[in-house]
């Protein structure tokens, strides 16, 4: 039986291989990785030097394109709704590879949902069927954030650097269009580069598409209203911070969101 952890680059996809290495031994064990191809710089450190710890076997997949190319080639501007990366890049590959090589009697598949989350199980154990699916992270002991980064550094290896510059997740450069405005605001004081190209990006798929088309929106005197990140920028700069919300950071759904054909959905 192969046991096949679904390796983001997260802490949580890291504490999830550790306890299924733990239990099952790591000669049985194996890490998927689903490469967005723009993802932190650091993300790709922290991940040779864990599969290196962790001396199980490490596979690589990849669509090929971007986040960004694949909007383009769906005609839809990803967004804190729906984000066809999602399915594409990440529920897809992950779908093809286990598929080619496993039979759901051969494998079971572990995603790093904790127990904090534990309202996302349902669609993942849907949607893998006849696939086997657990959740290590929804089990005691019952483990914060903050506990699985204290249990990397007493390995030696450094965190991923998004953790200690205050992003919530290590995903897509700090860049997921899963974000909220908080998450947005964070990028543009932390990277004020990435966030210059992907402001210009969501203007190029206006014209693209030939729509006034957001990643946000927000609610304004109780009406919904697209928000783009040029306004958000300049209302920020212009100190009007009222008009923001600064905690609505969003969330990465990479796997466990039920969006397209929700082919599969496997998390870390």
């Amino acid at each position: 039986m192969k046991h096949i952890v679904s390796y983001s680059g997260g802490i949580g996809s890291w504490m999830t291989a550790k306890r299924v290495i733990e239990k099952y031994g790591k000669e049985n064990v194996l890490l998927l990785f689903t490469d967005t191809l723009i993802e932190d710089e650091d993300l790709y450190r922290f991940i040779d030097e864990t599969v290196k710890e962790m001396g199980t076997e490490y596979i690589v997949t990849s669509d090929g394109r971007t986040p960004w190319e694949v909007f383009k080639d769906v005609r839809w501007l990803g967004n804190s709704r729906v984000a066809q990366c999602s399915y594409h890049l990440k529920q897809k590959q992950a779908a093809e590879w286990i598929k080619a090589n496993y039979s759901p009697d051969e494998c079971i598949l572990y995603l790093g949902i904790d127990w904090t989350e534990d309202h996302r199980r349902k669609a993942p154990t849907k949607n893998w069927a006849p696939y086997r699916v657990e959740f290590p992270m929804c089990e005691a002991p019952y483990l914060s954030k903050q506990d699985m980064l204290q249990a990397l550094d007493e390995t030696g290896i450094k965190r991923p650097r998004l953790y200690d510059l205050g992003f919530s997740h290590n995903n897509c450069g700090g860049m997921c269009v899963k974000g909220g405005q908080g998450h947005f605001i964070h990028l543009l004081k932390t990277f004020p580069d990435r966030y210059k190209w992907i402001e210009g990006y969501e203007k190029e798929m206006q014209q693209f598409l030939g729509q006034d088309v957001t990643i946000l929106k927000r609610t304004k005197n109780k009406v919904q209203e697209n928000l783009s990140l040029e306004t958000l920028r300049k209302e920020y700069e212009a100190e009007q911070l009222e008009q923001i919300d600064l905690f609505d950071f969003g969330g990465c759904g990479c796997y466990v969101d039920g969006e397209e054909k929700a082919l599969i959905s496997c998390g870390g």
